[in-house]
């Protein structure tokens, strides 16, 4: 476990509210942390892009041979995270977020934004973590892992059956390395 997270946020887009999102990604990072094993070490580093959907396809198209836009892509550095030299942070990796495609899914999932952000986070910290969901197993797992997350943060569990269609979450899973 890291005493110490330092959340590198950079703005590459207008449109965010760069204070407000900034409290969610440190609440959902940290709780994301809380709940993993990484190797041992004093602090941490993730970086999150505030982007928007040009950029994102682009990173798509480049990283994942998908020529279209997605709501949040991770970057992982090691997988699993390597334990860092003495003295050193434990370089997680980076996520970038796109602020058309989480604002339009929260609009048509019935969910507010914040939440959404935060699951989104949870979902790419667990990415930069090593957690995937290429195989049932291991999306049972991880989806299971953002539920307990999310609860913690007090935000719905977005897989939720009892949740109408459109308030399910429907966000294209992905993971990248550079």
């Amino acid at each position: 476990m890291t005493s110490e997270l330092d959340i590198v946020i950079s703005t590459e887009a207008e449109g965010w509210d760069e204070a407000a999102c900034e409290v969610q990604i440190t609440a959902a990072a940290l709780a994301t942390l809380a709940v993993v094993t990484l190797p041992p070490c004093a602090r941490a580093e993730i970086g999150v892009t505030l982007s928007d959907d040009e950029q994102v396809r682009v990173l798509n198209r480049d990283h994942r041979g998908q020529d279209k836009s997605t709501n949040v892509l991770s970057f992982p550095i090691d997988e699993p995270p390597q334990a860092p030299p003495p003295g050193a942070p434990l370089l997680l990796g980076d996520i970038v977020l796109a602020r058309e495609t989480i604002t339009a899914e929260a609009l048509d999932q019935g969910k507010n934004f914040a939440a959404h952000l935060s699951h989104l986070v949870v979902h790419g910290v667990l990415h930069l973590v090593g957690y995937d969901h290429m195989i049932d197993q291991d999306a049972e797992r991880m989806e299971q892992l953002e539920r307990e997350i999310l609860a913690r943060l007090g935000v719905a569990d977005p897989y939720a059956p009892t949740q109408s269609p459109a308030d399910t979450a429907a966000f294209d899973h992905h993971t990248s390395g550079p």
